[in-house]
Formats: C-alpha cells, structure tokens, sequence
C-alpha cells in the first residue's frame, strides 16, 4: 500500500483526480486530493492575496496534519510549482515526486519564466481585461485538448486563478533534488512548448524516468487508467 497525493494545476480542483483516485482505491492505496485555497470547493475563499506560497503551504498542511510519510506527490501542470515547492520543505515525507505534463521550476522562477513570453503576455493581458487586474478566467478544456465527452464537465468545474500564483518565483533550499526519484509523464496529444522544455530539462537527468501518453492535457481525464499504472511503478 502507497500514499499518493494528487494536486492538481491551474483553475481545476481535487475533483478532477476522481476516476484516477477511485483506481488507486480500489488497488489498496490511500489517496488525498486536495483543493487548493480559493478554487473548486474553496472558490468562495478567492483573493487577490492568494499566491503560490499559499498552495505550497496548502500541501505542506496535508503532509504535516494528516502525518503522511513516503508519500508519491503527484503535480499536473502549475501543480508542478507546488508539489516541488512543498517537497523541497518536506523531503523527508516523500518517497517520489511525479511531473503530470506539468512545470519542473529551479530556485527563482515562476510559472509565467517557464512559459512562453507571448503566452505569459497573453495571460497577463487577460488578468487585466477579464479578471480586475489579478484573476485569470479559466482556460477551455477544447483549449486542452479534454475529450469532447468529457468537455462540459471541466469546463463548468473550473474556476479563476490568482494570477499570483503564475507570478511568484519560487524559493528552494535544494532540499527536493535529494528525493531522487521522479517521474515525468507528457500528454502527447496537447501542444505545449513548456511543458516540452520542462520534460527536455530533466531527460537524461540520475533519477529521472520518462513517459508519454496520446492524449489531451488533462491526463487524469482522458487517460485515468494509464495514468494509475504509471502512477503505480513511481511507487515502486
């Protein structure tokens, strides 16, 4: 049996880890999605305060209140910021970190330095126009590439993000590179030159497995039982 904490990245919310929990279940794992502070559930707390930090220290709190150790934490998307945010201050809980078609940042950078200049000019631009200045409206689940079955469920979950949390660097002590396993898993079916880079970064890297899956963005989604395969053999 494996504890596995699955966080999930921008405008989404735990809800979009069901199908993906309900297999790790259903195979003996304990399992925590987590909300993060002012999405899905918590979209009632939304702040122009909110920040990376904030949901770094939100799955800090769940390592730390619910006692987990050799813990698999999971990231899909900006969820990368966090999960390596919240390893790198809690190494010593984590068995392994899996990248979900997500960022692998380094000391100081943000979500928005690891984006293309147009596509984080875009979404600063949309943050003015559209959200007060400091909210960014959900990005389309057709954008992502979701299968068409599913499209209207994620696009009527998703909610505003603090564009906070696109541009806070991140700070690391370097405590996370000593984990020494990771996983990253590339959606094969989306276009993303990011999180292309992000998965060039660490090719080849000590420590490092890759993988691919042909589907859109939202792994989890579209691919729920691939990815709980993958999920198992990080694990082990």
């Amino acid at each position: 049996m494996t504890t596995f904490v699955l966080v999930h990245g921008a405008w989404h919310g735990g809800w979009c880890w069901s199908r993906v929990a309900r297999l790790l279940r259903e195979r003996g794992h304990d399992v925590f999605t987590p909300t993060m502070t002012g999405l899905g559930e918590s979209s009632h707390l939304l702040s122009s305060r909110i920040t990376l930090m904030t949901h770094i220290k939100d799955v800090v709190g769940v390592l730390r209140w619910e006692d987990l150790e050799d813990v698999v934490l999971v990231g899909h998307s900006y969820g990368g910021m966090i999960i390596t945010g919240a390893a790198d201050r809690e190494a010593g809980r984590i068995r392994s970190l899996v990248y979900l078609d997500a960022f692998v940042p380094a000391d100081g950078e943000s979500a928005l330095d690891l984006r293309p200049k147009e596509r984080s000019a875009a979404s600063l631009k949309l943050a003015r126009e559209k959200g007060e200045g400091w909210r960014l409206p959900p990005t389309s689940a057709a954008t992502f590439n979701v299968n068409e079955a599913d499209r209207e469920w994620v696009d009527g979950k998703c909610t505003d993000l603090p564009i906070g949390c696109f541009t806070e660097p991140l700070t690391l002590t370097g405590a996370v590179d000593g984990i020494g396993n990771f996983m990253y898993i590339r959606a094969g079916g989306y276009d993303a030159p990011n999180f292309d880079t992000a998965m060039d970064r660490v090719r080849g890297k000590p420590g490092w497995t890759i993988h691919t899956l042909d589907c859109g963005h939202d792994v989890m989604v579209d691919m729920p039982a691939e990815l709980t395969d993958l999920l198992e053999q990080a694990a082990a």
